[in-house]
């Protein structure tokens, strides 16, 4: 059986996706976060004017690639193939699986296989042979892997900020990939396994009442997901510089292609119904099973990850400002999550990462500034990354973030003030109460900042 190459998504995500489908019976392997020198490889193979992710994935793939062939592994081309994920519209990445076979045939790799899941029906045959077959077993373990992986991701981001000993978050994070892929590759029950985790969460002591801004990371899908260069690490180095961010799980990207396919498939439907009716029920069903999934997993967590976002919600907060029916890329998301964000009072900050001249995104970013100006003045960055300039970008970044940092202090003092809290109160209270020092514990949304919200548990 030939071993599926896959990358681009966070390492949560990779090792629970080769355990899920591991189980299988399949030999999958997840390549390396893909770094700078991937992306100096795939602009030296590809043709000028690609986007980031095309370089940075097919640089990743023959930086791999090569490294088998120095350590000596023989019949790289008909052990190994690569999958990726397909897209469409004006998003130029949904050309890119072609830029990837040619880039890997001039570095050497000529009869090597590269699919997208699109492509998996044509060449169905031909993956038999190969002792593959991606059917329903195969998406559903995938799902499923995601959707944990999104979760996983969820608590570390938003608890790691509050930790008390360092390092104890990753640490977490360790251990709830390892128990979470034995259970996965073993057959097991997650949400069991979840419920475990939640209870590793629960020995870990944090500091909530440490006022820091939320920040909503999103954008294009690549630069918005990658833990890497990409996006000069973008989420780790708001920890560091004393913010919350907020990651968009990879099960809205999922959910939005659901979404846009039924959306099609009614305006068809209006015309025969019974043609498309039955695709759209079994569409629906497909959706519901996600949310469903998504709603038990989370339970098992004690609701602590925030809940996934209807798109009919994105939807409708962003059709004022964008056509929903304009395909490609993040589509209208990338505004709508803008307004949901501040709407339902989640984030301080957003930020839309995405790759230099990205179509999708640049359309998005043009009329921003009047969702800005609705919304009240809403903290907003637009950033375009392209491997290179990461002071600069950055430098941006926490201009913004300093004006979050007010915000967040000025809410902050209101609910003390409010509440009638000293800050020898809080420490008095928090020491008396502490399960207010659980890493585990959900706090109620009164205010944005997970600091404001820790407040109101000691009034």
């Amino acid at each position: 059986m030939a071993t599926i190459l896959y990358g681009g998504l966070t390492k949560t995500h990779e090792i629970l996706i080769k355990g899920a489908v591991g189980h299988l019976g399949f030999e999958a392997k997840p390549l390396p976060t893909p770094d700078n020198e991937a992306l100096k490889i795939g602009k030296e193979y590809c043709n000028k004017g690609q986007c980031n992710p095309t370089y940075y994935t097919v640089g990743n793939l023959i930086k791999y690639l090569s490294a088998l062939r120095d350590q000596g592994v023989r019949d790289i081309e008909q052990e190994y193939l690569f999958v990726t994920a397909d897209s469409c519209g004006p998003c130029r990445f949904g050309m890119y699986d072609l830029e990837y076979k040619r880039a890997v045939k001039e570095a050497g790799f000529k009869d090597f296989k590269i699919i997208t899941f699109e492509q998996t029906k044509a060449l169905e045959n031909e993956l038999k042979e190969m002792g593959l077959s991606f059917d329903k077993n195969f998406f559903i373990a995938l799902t499923k892997a995601v959707v944990a992986a999104d979760l996983i991701n969820d608590i570390y981001y938003k608890t790691k900020p509050y930790e008390t000993v360092p390092k104890s978050l990753d640490l977490f994070r360790e251990k709830a990939i390892n128990l979470l892929y034995e259970a996965f590759s073993g057959g097991k029950s997650i949400f069991l396994v979840l419920k475990r985790v939640k209870k590793e969460l629960d020995g870990i002591e944090v500091d909530y009442f440490q006022p820091k801004p939320k920040v909503k990371i999103t954008g294009e899908f690549f630069a918005q997901t990658t833990e890497g260069d990409g996006n000069y690490k973008l989420a780790s180095w708001l920890i560091e510089e004393g913010a919350e961010p907020l990651v968009e799980p990879v099960t809205t990207w999922i959910d939005y292609i659901i979404w846009e396919k039924i959306t099609h498939l009614k305006e068809r439907a209006f015309r025969n119904r019974f043609k498309y009716g039955k695709e759209i029920i079994l569409l629906q069903m497909l959706q519901g099973y996600l949310h469903g999934l998504y709603r038990f997993y989370r339970l098992a967590l004690g609701n602590k990850p925030d809940s996934l976002k209807k798109q009919k919600k994105i939807e409708q907060y962003a059709k004022a400002y964008f056509n929903p029916k304009i395909s490609g890329g993040e589509g209208h998301m990338e505004i709508g999550k803008h307004i949901y964000m501040n709407k339902h009072k989640m984030a301080h900050m957003v930020i839309s990462v995405k790759p230099f001249g990205c179509m999708p995104s640049t359309q998005s970013d043009g009329v921003q500034i009047k969702v800005m100006e609705d919304l009240g003045g809403s903290l907003f960055v637009p950033l375009e990354t392209t491997g290179d300039a990461e002071v600069n970008t950055k430098s941006r970044v926490l201009m913004k973030l300093y004006e979050a940092k007010i915000k967040t202090q000025k809410e902050y003092e209101t609910a003390k003030e409010k509440l009638q809290l000293t800050t020898e109160k809080i420490v008095r209270l928090s020491e008396k109460n502490r399960y207010i020092k659980k890493g585990s514990l959900k706090l109620s949304k009164k205010v944005i900042s997970t600091a404001g919200n820790a407040l109101y548990l000691l009034e």
